[in-house]
């Protein structure tokens, strides 16, 4: 007869060679992403108090966050709602250049930032294939802060596709149809059942573009016409302080910088776990 010890911890391996590949993560993510952020907080945090906020809360430093923010988060917004769409059209219909379109979502992804930035502003501009309809109406988007938030809609859309897309596909049909049988529309189907279980999801590929679009730079100085005060964005900023050689201030406005997209991806994930325990009560 064996006696069950109360002390004895029952041990299961996730993963075969655990300690190894535990160390190999972690020895990835200290020299590629932990040690330069260190360094970029470290030496933010040579700056006084006084002269760090004299840094950020200058009009201009001021200007250029009030403008990357307010830019990404009209992109993310947008993809928001068309990320959904796209995902929703992948997953649940059949037709012909399905494949084509799917792959044509991760070509932000990989074509450069700059290239991106380029042809945007050449179909954009006034003498574009766009923009030249659009200017006959009064509606200027290249070189402009709507040129800004084209370029991260642009950059910023795979993300909501690609998180939402899987949640899609394992959505449980028999839920659907249950509450069809019981008397509900189809719009009524989408938003109590569909939507819900789609909503965290959506909250992170929004956070995701987002914050993606807040260090966007390459695709965007191409089309803005990057004036000061008006459609300069954090990152040109960054990049015209160190050609200034001021070091001090450009390590303070992007450690904010980091600071922010920190925060973004903290709230976001509180806001997972707060409603994954909602829906488990």
């Amino acid at each position: 007869m064996k006696l069950a010890l109360p002390f004895r911890r029952k041990y299961e391996a996730k993963l075969p060679g655990f300690g190894l590949t535990l160390g190999l993560s972690m020895t990835y993510m200290t020299l590629l992403i932990l040690i330069p952020l260190s360094a970029l907080v470290l030496y933010a945090a040579k700056i006084s108090f006084g002269d760090f906020a004299r840094i950020i809360f200058s009009e201009r430093t001021a200007a250029a966050f009030k403008v990357s923010f307010f830019s990404s988060f009209q992109a993310a917004l947008f993809n928001f709602f068309a990320g959904l769409v796209i995902a929703w059209v992948l997953t649940r219909y059949k037709f012909f250049g399905k494949k084509l379109l799917d792959a044509l979502i991760d070509l932000p992804f990989a074509i450069p930032t700059s290239v991106a930035g380029i042809s945007l502003a050449t179909i954009f501009s006034g003498n574009g294939a766009i923009g030249g309809v659009l200017q006959k109406f009064g509606i200027e988007i290249a070189y402009s802060k709507a040129g800004i938030v084209i370029a991260l809609i642009f950059i910023g859309f795979p993300f909501v596709v690609r998180t939402v897309q899987p949640v899609i596909e394992e959505l449980d049909r028999e839920l659907e149809e249950a509450a069809s049988s019981l008397g509900a529309n189809y719009y009524q189907i989408f938003a109590r059942v569909i939507f819900p279980s789609l909503l965290p999801a959506l909250l992170t590929g929004f956070t995701l573009a987002f914050a993606r679009g807040l260090g966007e730079y390459g695709s965007i100085i191409f089309i803005s016409s990057n004036m000061p005060y008006e459609s300069e964005i954090v990152p040109l900023l960054i990049v015209k302080q160190l050609l200034q050689f001021n070091y001090e201030g450009a390590s303070a406005i992007g450690a904010s910088l980091l600071i922010c997209a920190f925060a973004l991806l903290f709230c976001i994930n509180l806001l997972q776990n707060l409603m994954k325990r909602g829906r488990e009560k």
